[in-house]
């Protein structure tokens, strides 16, 4: 993939038209500094799934964006963490303990954060990221997404959550969001927190520009938070201090 050159200024008087042709390419400073990006520790069948988790690192590079993900060098994660890291951007991966011995899932490049479980990677993930990426995976990339995303309809993050649907492949969830919507499960307002896109270029493009559907403003004022004794992400409002609603 060809990457937009950042130009700086130059001195000397012959750079000038060039760089003046140059500057209409550099990319706006982004909202985001860091983006999780959930998806799966397979590659997937298809050249497209590993093609969109190399573009979405090199565009995250060149918006400046650091990565938050899963940890590991296999599939799709250790795809798009090559891309980052190898650009120059800063990659955070997230681990559980269990899984950490290489031979499950490969060398984590950039930093590693080593955590007990997964609430609390979900956890970690999340207080360090400014939006969510969903790329192509299966169980675990979906359970990531819907949480993220009900975290959202519960006001508990304000955060964009994208869906890079890649040749179609989230299609059927898509269409089945939308017959809860139309069976009264889930509310247009609640439709709107995912933002889809089929290109990495597109999906953040709409990440930039999104924002938060309104709350109803007498819903509780939810926050999140680690548990370390419980081992748990404990749910709770604040005019509420006794209430969990984890589940």
């Amino acid at each position: 993939m060809e990457e937009e050159n950042n130009c700086r200024d130059a001195s000397p008087a012959s750079k000038k038209k060039k760089n003046s042709s140059n500057s209409s390419k550099q990319q706006a400073p982004s909202r985001f500094r860091r983006v999780c990006v959930f998806c799966g520790s397979s590659p997937g069948k298809k050249p497209a799934y590993h093609l969109a988790a190399v573009q979405l690192g090199h565009h995250l590079v060149e918006r400046g964006i650091d990565l938050v993900y899963g940890g590991g060098s296999v599939g799709l994660m250790g795809l798009v963490s090559r891309a980052v890291h190898g650009g120059g951007g800063h990659v955070l991966g997230v681990v559980p303990k269990a899984v950490l011995p290489r031979e499950l899932i490969g060398e984590t490049l950039g930093e590693l954060k080593a955590v007990s479980g997964m609430h609390q990677r979900k956890a970690e993930m999340a207080r360090h990221s400014d939006a969510f990426i969903a790329l192509p995976g299966g169980y675990g990339t979906l359970e990531e997404l819907l949480e993220v995303i009900t975290w959202a309809q519960l006001g508990i993050h304000h955060k964009p959550v994208g869906l890079l649907n890649v040749d179609g492949y989230y299609d059927s969830l898509l269409t089945f969001i939308d017959k809860a919507v139309e069976e009264g499960f889930v509310t247009p307002a609640a439709r709107r927190i995912i933002v889809a896109a089929r290109t990495p270029l597109d999906l953040l493009s709409k990440l930039e520009d999104y924002a938060p559907p309104p709350h109803d403003a007498s819903s509780l004022n939810l926050t999140w938070d680690w548990d370390m004794e419980h081992h748990h992400i404990a749910l709770y409002s604040p005019d509420h201090p006794n209430s969990d609603m984890a589940r």
